[in-house]
């Protein structure tokens, strides 16, 4: 049976999808004796095979992948709410995105992880039972992400390996995959989950200092995923302007950049668009993409998506390794 690789550290490095995850990055981590994880999403099958090839050149340590399994499509009307959006391209001297929806490339990363597997994989968004056996039976241990003590069981039912579970503390977007899921806060959640499976716990939300770290491995979590903490690393990805947005501010759950519930620190954005956002993803994605790529390259931080967990004011500005051997229990 698939096992999660042995590692000296019980720290895993959050996938943040989207630029802030690089090859450097999840190297650093690896290097560091914890388990550091390629985010897929957003990224075609090519990307991500020369994202795992850039890691293996940094590093001989395991490291995992994390996919985006597709979300339902729906019949989304975007036009209300493009239309309130316009001014912000406007300002930013861009136009917006086509609110298409779209797999991110399932089917072609799911083949290159079967003919070249790694470690671990991970799955957030879904736990498809055909790709979860598939994958497998290639080798790789599969990790999928939950939010609630059902979905839990579902995903062990499916043939899980690992259960991520996400607490309503963490930054990005919600691994839910199950409709109108309620954020549920990670003891909760842990507590629940602990007892009805033996599978292998990542704790996941909030955990950016030793002491929320070694609070959820005594609770039993078997590792605890960071993601938040390392933002401000050199090896991050993260733009210069939203490194320097984490140590001040608060953090809320919006689904006004990409029509799906994520959590990120409040801004002019969320605070104009958050009563009108639409449930809509990746639709409303794809339509704000050229307005937030553009609002980074500017350094607009009240239109830039400031993704963030609620423990972001403890990240701190040092190398990837020294932060998760400050955090190792």
């Amino acid at each position: 049976m698939p096992a999660l690789p042995p590692l000296d550290l019980p720290i895993v490095q959050s996938p943040m999808a989207g630029g802030a995850t690089t090859p450097d990055l999840v190297a650093a981590v690896a290097g560091a004796g914890a388990l550091g994880f390629v985010a897929a999403g957003y990224l075609s099958a090519g990307q991500l095979r020369d994202q795992i090839a850039a890691v293996r050149d940094r590093t001989s340590r395991p490291f995992g992948v994390n996919l985006f399994v597709p979300w339902r499509d729906t019949d989304a009307r975007t036009d209300a709410y493009a239309a309130t959006l316009a001014p912000d391209a406007e300002k930013l001297g861009v136009e917006l995105g086509t609110p298409r929806w779209d797999d991110d490339d399932w089917a072609g990363k799911l083949e290159l992880l079967l003919t070249d597997p790694l470690p671990v994989v991970g799955l957030t968004f879904g736990c498809p039972a055909g790709a979860v056996a598939a994958l497998r039976n290639a080798g790789s241990a599969v990790a999928v992400t939950v939010t609630t003590l059902d979905e839990a069981r579902a995903a062990a039912a499916a043939g899980a390996d690992a259960l991520l579970l996400q607490g309503a503390e963490a930054g990005a977007h919600r691994g839910s995959w199950t409709p109108d899921a309620e954020p549920v806060p990670l003891r909760e959640l842990l507590d629940a989950v602990k007892t009805v499976t033996d599978l292998p716990l990542v704790a996941a939300g909030g955990l950016a200092d030793r002491d929320a770290v070694n609070a959820v491995l005594r609770a039993g979590a078997w590792y605890a995923q960071v993601g938040t903490a390392l933002l401000r690393s050199p090896e991050s990805g993260a733009s210069p302007a939203h490194k320097d947005a984490l140590v001040k501010g608060e953090t809320t759950i919006t689904r006004a950049f990409t029509g799906r519930r994520a959590r990120g620190l409040v801004n002019e954005f969320i605070r104009a668009h958050e009563s009108d956002a639409i449930e809509a993803y990746p639709q409303v994605h794809n339509l704000t993409r050229p307005l937030r790529a553009a609002a980074a390259k500017a350094g607009d931080t009240d239109r830039m998506a400031l993704w963030a967990g609620t423990g972001h004011a403890s990240a701190q500005d040092a190398p990837a390794a020294d932060i998760i051997h400050a955090l190792a229990p």
